[in-house]
């Protein structure tokens, strides 16, 4: 038995090779922007802690500071005398 026709003649198989694209998205060029120039991964990235490598070196410089120039020396002497 032979499958009948669709009576609007829509047929599902056609329009699947007629809308296939030889790269796979059709909306690939579309898209393509969002993924160049200043809005590549590393870009995006880089903005998403505004800030984060001053505070850093600035930390790492107090800390430094902090353990040659401010010596904690009340209350470890001995108290025998």
């Amino acid at each position: 038995m032979a499958p009948r026709p669709s009576i609007t003649g829509f047929d599902p198989k056609k329009f699947a090779a007629a809308s296939a694209n030889a790269r796979g998205d059709p909306w690939a060029r579309y898209e393509a922007w969002r993924y160049t120039g200043p809005f590549t991964r590393w870009n995006r990235f880089k903005g998403a802690f505004p800030g984060l490598g001053i505070a850093t070196v600035a930390f790492a410089g107090y800390c430094v500071a902090e353990a040659l120039f401010f010596k904690d020396e009340h209350g470890h002497h001995d108290m025998t005398t």
